[in-house]
């Protein structure tokens, strides 16, 4: 690329209470550190409720808003073999393929970044002539792109082979938490972070940015039937979520328990804390940085098959959503003094540096 030339690239993403927003923000990290190099980003987005249009403009870069579809069975709907999630495009995906090309305008984008489950080889056909280079995020490995780079960050059995028969031969595939998309702090912050020696004197609980189950009430609730008072727990919530007054109420009855909302950055809880307690999918790695134990919960199915392998192999601990479980487990970690502990700091550590999205800078060529 020509280093007089600023490269011009293009997010297409999504969020919602039922998408999550982990999407928008891994994209929301990548195009901060591409802006850095001199990049001109901007995000599109559909119009759907708990959209993080406010969160994007705040960060300074442009959002077009594709509207909604007008109706809720359209021709996109009546083919075969759609993506699992291909409702989470809320219409069709030719009209979403339209409208995007629309909103990319006449010059043609450096890259075009797809983060988005219900988006496959169909709709990237029709913006290839509209681009210059696809890369798509992923970590399903369930459907065909036509794409020019892929990036999984998870950590699986056989990662290798996910993606046989479901890109084109010369596509890039970028796997493992080696490219991780982490904000630029953690990085930092982990040259200053510790191996957590058994002791717990703090807590860090969150459960993703909707946490629809109230997972983190839940997690509240098992860890004050403990009364363990001298232990300082942070709490991590979304306000748009429908649970978060009740969350709010529920940490004021208790002086050792902090509230957090609109947080830039986990990065500084995390490093302070002993043990966290959360969901899975890209915070896994963020806490894996920093070298930060932690009980899992599988919120969503694509999260399953990581938090599986990452309990495999002694990074995490994992348990199903019930409070006496949470309780045994709060109660276990607290209590022994365990060597468990230790061992999943040391293995978390050796899994992220946090310099992944400067290793993909270097492949995109930006």
């Amino acid at each position: 690329m020509d280093s007089n030339k600023k490269a011009q690239v293009i997010f297409r993403c999504d969020a919602s209470l039922e998408i999550g927003t982990g999407h928008v923000m891994r994209c929301l990290t990548l195009a901060n550190a591409l802006r850095l190099q001199g990049s001109v980003c901007r995000f599109v987005c559909k119009e759907f409720s708990g959209n993080l249009k406010n969160r994007i403009q705040q960060d300074g870069f442009e959002v077009v808003f594709l509207p909604p579809a007008l109706a809720e069975i359209d021709k996109g709907q009546k083919e075969s073999n759609l993506p699992k999630h291909f409702p989470w495009l809320g219409g069709s995906w030719q009209d979403d393929a339209e409208q995007t090309i629309a909103a990319i305008g006449s010059n043609k984008p450096s890259w075009l970044i797809v983060d988005h489950y219900g988006i496959d080889i169909r709709w990237e056909k029709v913006l290839r002539p509209h681009v210059e280079k696809i890369m798509v995020i992923d970590d399903l490995a369930d459907r065909e792109h036509d794409c020019d780079l892929l990036l999984d960050q998870n950590l699986v059995a056989n990662i290798d082979q996910r993606y046989e028969g479901l890109l084109p031969e010369k596509s890039v595939r970028l796997l493992g938490p080696k490219y991780a998309i982490l904000q630029p702090e953690y990085a930092e912050l982990r040259k200053k972070a510790k191996v957590r020696e058994g002791t717990v004197n703090r807590i860090l609980i969150y459960f993703g940015g909707a946490d629809i189950d109230n997972l983190s009430g839940m997690a509240l609730e098992a860890f004050g039937s403990l009364q363990l008072n001298n232990i300082l727990v942070d709490v991590v919530i979304n306000p748009k979520s429908p649970h978060a007054e009740a969350l709010k109420n529920q940490t004021k009855r208790e002086k050792n328990i902090t509230c957090h909302e609109n947080l830039p950055s986990l990065a500084p809880l995390m490093i302070n804390a002993d043990l966290s307690i959360g969901a899975g999918g890209a915070t896994s790695w963020e806490r894996c940085c920093l070298g930060l134990p932690s009980i899992v919960v599988p919120i969503s199915h694509n999260q399953i098959e990581l938090t599986k392998y990452l309990s495999k192999i002694n990074a995490i601990a994992t348990l199903i959503p019930c409070k006496n479980e949470m309780e045994k487990n709060f109660r276990f970690f607290i209590s022994s003094r365990s060597k468990k502990l230790k061992s999943m700091s040391l293995k978390s550590f050796s899994l992220v540096d946090g310099l992944g999205t400067n290793r993909l800078k270097q492949r995109m060529g930006i």
